[in-house]
């Protein structure tokens, strides 16, 4: 029997224990009446469960504790986290009378958001993780430089962020919309979501993200941006939650889109060429 390492997957627990804090928590909500200020500390929980899901990994590879049980575990829990909690988080956020035609559309977005996110760690598991009856060991030198389909808990923060921004002080200032244009907006957003979860879009990969400093202002700028980042999170979580999560989208979006209109002869962007699909044989 392979070793189980203890720190990794205590991390890895931490994040699931996250996840599964905020889904019993706003099951205990009346549907309707999940207040922004529910869903403020519910995003902030998912966000350090997004920390701790790039602790785990990031402390496995540094004490070279990689295992095929805390892959698993991980996974597991990325589902329960990522997966099953923003479709709670969103279901009980709106007043939808069981039964009726939106509340059907609302529930099979969510459905297939929940899905799609499981197929993508499936698919990331399968392609990633240690062969135990070929004994093929974790490639712990390679380090993809993006991810093929959105990570599912870059999914999970747009998907939240999207929710609690709709209802956001922020947001009514500008314009205000009734809960049934909600619905639809959401139930469009986790369709969409889902979507590249599962996608051959390439996005960039946040944990191996390195930099080269040439000057002392670099350093400096980028610090000046995370105070700000940090102070909009405090006084503004909403608006930058939001902003931040679907950035990263937009971004990878475009790089994508560039490659496709660009051919072959982009090649400062052959990483975000979206990889053909394989044959039924090879799923």
């Amino acid at each position: 029997m392979k070793k189980v390492y203890l720190l990794p997957n205590v991390i890895t627990a931490f994040g699931l224990t996250c996840g599964l804090f905020v889904i019993f928590k706003i099951s205990m909500i009346t549907r309707g009446e999940v207040s922004a200020q529910a869903l403020t500390e519910a995003a902030a929980i998912l966000l350090l469960a997004a920390f701790a899901d790039l602790l785990d990994g990031a402390v496995a590879r540094a004490m070279k504790a990689q295992s095929e049980f805390g892959g698993l575990f991980d996974s597991l829990a990325d589902a329960i986290t990522f997966g099953v909690c923003p479709s709670v988080i969103i279901l009980k956020s709106l007043a939808l009378s069981p039964g009726t035609e939106l509340s059907f559309f609302l529930t099979t977005g969510a459905m297939i958001y929940t899905v799609c996110g499981v197929l993508r760690l499936v698919r990331f598991s399968v392609h990633n993780r240690p062969s135990p009856i070929l004994n093929i060991d974790f490639p712990l030198e390679e380090k993809p430089k993006n991810f093929t389909g959105l990570p599912i808990p870059a999914a999970a923060a747009a998907a939240v962020s999207g929710n609690l921004f709709l209802i956001s002080e922020e947001f009514h200032h500008f314009i205000s919309i009734q809960e049934i244009t909600r619905a639809w907006i959401l139930f469009f957003m986790m369709i969409t979501i889902g979507y590249f979860m599962v996608s051959r879009w390439k996005f960039p990969s946040l944990k191996n993200l390195h930099m080269r400093v040439a000057t002392f202002q670099v350093v400096f700028f980028t610090v000046v941006a995370a105070v700000f980042i940090i102070y909009g999170l405090l006084t503004h979580f909403a608006l930058v939650f939001f902003a931040l999560s679907w950035i990263y989208l937009i971004v990878a979006w475009v790089l994508s889109l560039a490659r496709i209109i660009a051919g072959k002869k982009a090649k400062a962007l052959e990483d975000y060429e979206p990889e053909p699909e394989e044959d039924e044989d090879e799923i």
